[in-house]
This record gives structure tokens, sequence and C-alpha cells, in this order.
């Protein structure tokens, strides 16, 4: 047998091998792993959620939540740096906190910017302060007035120690010389938990609270975003209570470093599409959630940035968690 004969038959050979290898390639053939470092419940779970039942009928594959609460938020970064592959079958939330742990702690933790791939950003959080409705205080003046009086005396909740809202709430304490002690939780919702039980005095947190301020049983007393809120028009703004404020922790979508630029680009624009559909933005309507979008390279970019504000604004506050 000559040797073209001998080439062509082992090319023939190898062929029925060559499909399967070549199907193993497509991204994604298998259920996408995505982890919310926050309890469920509130508008990130629910946007989420219905973003990814949109997403696994144009995909042809599940994107499966899976809930990682607690350590600040961080859980989620820890399992994408230690323990999940660059392939794009685990991705997670990414969020504020992840930027700014690696200055809170003299541990080796990882690179906020080196050890990711940044894939979107998608929105923000809705914070605001409330109150029980059977709370004295009618107004965020009167709080810290309250505060002021009674240094350490009142009580609030966060989703954390050092997470964006608790960053936010200790400097508008000490803009006004007050102080309150912070009660950190696992998740907003369960701020709101211990709020109906009179356990604390105040949420400052994401906007698990809406519900109750709608049916009464809360009363909002500010809101953090820039402009008020058009269902809660009399609650002012950071911004009209003389603060210069606008606080809504940006947040989006990330992977293990090393990601494939065209697992990226498939994620993003499957993402970015459901997140247009007409459910998607009814959520984003219901739960006013701000647009934040950025694309790949633009998210990096607002990473880089934001990592030199968050490590001054733990070194000016003393912030640490060791």
């Amino acid at each position: 047998m000559n040797s073209t004969r001998r080439a062509l038959l082992g090319a023939m050979a190898l062929a029925p091998l060559a499909a399967p290898a070549s199907a193993q390639g497509r991204y994604p053939n298998r259920p996408i792993r995505f982890l919310i470092p926050w309890p469920p419940g509130g508008s990130l779970d629910a946007l989420h959620r219905n973003v990814f039942e949109i997403m696994s009928r144009d995909l042809g594959q599940n994107v499966v939540v899976e809930n990682m609460p607690g350590a600040r938020g961080t859980r989620a970064a820890v399992f994408l740096v230690q323990q999940a592959r660059p392939d794009g079958y685990t991705l997670a939330h990414h969020h504020l906190s992840i930027l700014r742990h690696p200055f809170l702690t003299r541990q080796q933790t990882w690179d906020p910017i080196a050890d990711f791939t940044y894939i979107m950003q998608v929105s923000g959080f809705v914070f605001g302060t409330v109150v029980h409705r059977d709370s004295p205080y009618r107004s965020f003046a009167e709080l810290i007035a309250e505060a002021k009086r009674r240094p350490g005396q009142l009580t609030y909740s966060t989703s954390g120690i050092a997470t964006t809202n608790h960053i936010a709430m200790e400097d508008l304490l000490a803009r006004e010389g007050a102080r309150m002690e912070h009660i950190p939780t696992r998740g907003a919702q369960e701020g709101v938990t211990m709020l109906l039980g009179r356990q604390i005095d105040v949420i400052a947190d994401a906007q698990a609270w809406r519900p109750q301020v709608e049916n009464g049983d809360f009363r909002l007393l500010s809101v953090w975003t820039r402009t008020r809120l058009p269902s809660f028009p009399d609650a002012p703004t950071l911004h009209d209570l003389g603060y210069g404020m606008t606080v809504t922790s940006p947040y989006g979508v990330a992977g293990p470093k090393g990601l494939p630029a065209e697992v990226v680009q498939i994620f993003h624009d499957s993402f970015r599409k459901a997140m247009l559909d007409e459910t998607s933005q009814a959520i984003i309507r219901r739960w006013e959630m701000p647009d934040e979008y950025l694309g790949p390279q633009a998210y990096l970019e607002f990473a880089r940035e934001r990592v030199a504000y968050e490590r001054e604004m733990v070194r000016r506050l003393n912030l640490s968690i060791d």
C-alpha cells in the first residue's frame, strides 16, 4: 500500500472521532451554573431568574441559579477564584464588595482585576433607609437627631460588614457626628424580617423592604438613587438631604480568569438579549432598577477605576475585617 493510500485511509478512520470533539467545543453544550452570593428574594433574584429562563431557551442549555449567602457576599467570588474552571460553565454575580475585600484584610485573597473575567455590568441596587410604621422617626433628620442624642443606642441593619451600604451609612453618620450600632445580616431580606419583629430600629439596605413600604408596614425615610423614585415621590434622595451622594453599587456578571473571548461574547449577547425582553423590562420597571449596563471592556475599565476608590474609602474609614 502506497503512502498516499495509507494517509487517506488514516484520515477516514479518524473522521468519526473528529465530530464528537468538535461538538464538545461548542458553548454551551451542558448546563451553566450561576452563583448569586445573596439569599433568594428581592429585585436582583427576580431579574436574574427571569433572565436565565429566557437564556436557557436561547442557548439551548439551562442556566441554573445557586444562592451562596454569607461572608459579606464574597462566597461566589471565592468559588470562582479557587474552584471554577475557565470554561464558562461556572459564572457569578459580581459586585463592589468583591473589589473592596482585598483591602479589608491582611490575609491573602485575590486580585480584584486579574483574578476575574468581566463579562457585563447589569444594573445597580436601590438602597434606602426604612423604619417600622410604629417608629417615632418620620424623617431622616429626626432619625439622625436621635442618633446624636443617644449615640450607639439605635440599631441599623445592612447586608454585611464593609458592604457598600454599610460604608455609605457610616459615612453619613460620620458627617453628622452621630453613631448607631451596625447589625450585619446575610442579606437584605433578613433585615426586613428583623424590622418586622422590632429587633432593629432601621434598615439601611437594598429594596427587599419595598413590599412592606407599599403596604404601609414600613416607612421610607430616604432613597440613595440620584433622583426620587416615581413610586415613592415623597421619599427624599441623599442629594435632597444635602449629602451630595448617589449610592447604587453597580453589579454585573463575572467568571474566573482566563475565560475565552468567544465564551464571554456568547454569554454577554444572550444575557443582554434577555435583559431587553419585555418580561425582564417589566421587572426592572416594577423595582425601578437603575440602568448601569456596560459591555465586557467597559465593565473591566469601570472595575479598574473603582478599585482605586475602594482602596481609599477603606483607608479613610479605617475599615478592617481581621
